[in-house]
């Protein structure tokens, strides 16, 4: 088994949330598994989302492209957006400031079984 996609969508979020929905229908012919299911569509929406707002900041001329790649062993998803990209690290992200943005990239890390950023590019990848 090997599923490959590949998509490109405006940073709109109302354009982004159908292309995550059709993302998500092609998964499913895919996937049998519901808790991986679960967490794809997490890991999309806070990928896409986060470049959209922080990677683009919403300009509607720039683009996020989603590729996903997935085999026997596991599903790996690709976000790249249009920024200048930055270095994440997870231990400096405190819960108890309750700062309104950084939660997403945390989630998506404890979702993953592998993680980084590469400028402007978020790879997470989730055995199957």
């Amino acid at each position: 088994m090997c599923f490959i996609l590949n998509k490109c969508v405006c940073s709109d979020l109302c354009q982004v949330k159908d292309c995550i929905h059709n993302i998500l229908i092609q998964l499913q012919k895919n996937i049998d598994d519901d808790t991986v299911l679960f967490d794809a569509k997490l890991i999309l929406n806070e990928l896409v989302t986060n470049g959209v707002i922080h990677g683009n900041h919403q300009n509607k001329t720039k683009s996020i492209k989603v590729r996903l790649e997935l085999s026997e062993k596991e599903l790996k998803i690709e976000v790249t957006d249009e920024g200048i990209g930055f270095c994440y690290k997870k231990n400096e992200y405190n819960p108890m400031e309750l700062k309104c943005s950084g939660r997403g990239l945390v989630l998506v890390d404890g979702l993953s079984d592998e993680f980084y950023i590469e400028k402007n590019k978020a790879v997470s990848i989730k055995y199957v």
